[in-house]
């Protein structure tokens, strides 16, 4: 499966033209992992958004009891999107699950890519913001129950 294909698979593309699909296309880079492999470990910096082309990643986080798993994500499924828009600290883990092929776009290529293609990398952008908010809603429940930070000052 070719990076244009993977990317036609990924409900994140999946309002893009074919057009807007090889822009990101020429920036992924594709990677096979053995299984047990890391893509990421829980409190490093994020520097990518990743698509899963084949195989499983497992999607964990560490707890007071141990290692818990969040998910299993397979081929078209997508993680790591927040680090695409701004480098920040993995909240989870992801391991390969099973051999696997991925497609990565990393933070900086993202940029670059955004001087001369602004108005894909803005789509992009916003089909990420789409997908975290129907996220957030899908799990309300469960974010109520999370403290809340308390006011400085």
């Amino acid at each position: 499966m070719t990076a244009l294909e993977a990317l036609q698979r990924s409900v994140l593309f999946k309002d893009f033209t074919e057009t807007g699909l090889r822009i990101f296309a020429e920036i992924a880079q594709q990677k096979a992992l053995p299984a047990g492999t890391p893509l990421f470990v829980e409190n490093m910096v994020g520097e990518s958004l990743f698509i899963v082309k084949a195989g499983t990643v497992r999607v964990t986080q560490r707890t007071a009891e141990g290692e818990r798993e969040l998910a299993v994500l397979g081929a078209g499924e997508h993680l790591g999107e927040v680090a695409l828009l701004g480098k920040g600290v993995r909240l989870v883990s992801a391991v390969a699950a099973t051999p696997c092929e991925v497609l990565e776009i990393a933070h900086r290529d993202f940029f670059r890519k955004a001087a001369e293609k602004p108005a894909a990398c803005l789509k992009l952008a916003l089909a990420i913001a789409a997908d975290l908010a129907a996220k957030v809603a899908e799990n309300r429940e469960l974010l109520r129950g999370l403290p809340g930070r308390k006011p400085t000052g």
